[in-house]
């Protein structure tokens, strides 16, 4: 038969590990929230900082910010995936797209395959080249 003191001492034991582990499960809580905080925290500092940088380097300049720049112009979106489907839509060769944007086909190439990245001029004859088909495509290269 155990001795009474072993048995009440275990229990005891028990019983505190028991309450330590309730209070631990709160205290972990806890924790996780204010970390998780702290991360988002410093996410929104690190983005306040860069336009802080940015729109330091736009006043040295002394030209507007960024962000003041293409308000009269809608944004165009580019991508290299988009701009050699769309050669393909419009039945082309890099060497004729190259002729009626005004490029080199060596451009069209590297813009096609995501090396280099056109200058917001030629996004704009891309952009403009969106609306057309076949028909009016060949008809262009037939005038150059």
């Amino acid at each position: 038969m155990p001795n009474i003191g072993t048995v009440l001492k275990s229990e005891i034991a028990r019983v505190s590990r028991k309450e330590l582990r309730g209070e631990t499960e709160a205290m972990k809580k806890s924790i996780t929230l204010y970390r998780s905080e702290i991360a988002h925290l410093k996410r929104r500092m690190q983005t306040l900082e860069q336009q802080v940088r940015r729109l330091g380097k736009a006043a040295a300049k002394g030209s507007p910010a960024p962000e003041e720049e293409d308000d009269d112009k809608p944004h165009v979106r580019y991508s290299a995936k988009s701009l050699a489907s769309q050669r393909r839509r419009l039945g082309l060769s890099a060497a004729a797209l190259a002729k009626l944007l005004g490029v080199s086909a060596l451009s069209v190439y590297k813009w096609e395959s995501g090396n280099t990245r056109p200058r917001a001029k030629q996004i704009e004859a891309i952009a403009a080249l969106r609306g057309i088909g076949r028909r009016e495509a060949a008809k262009r290269l037939a005038e150059l």
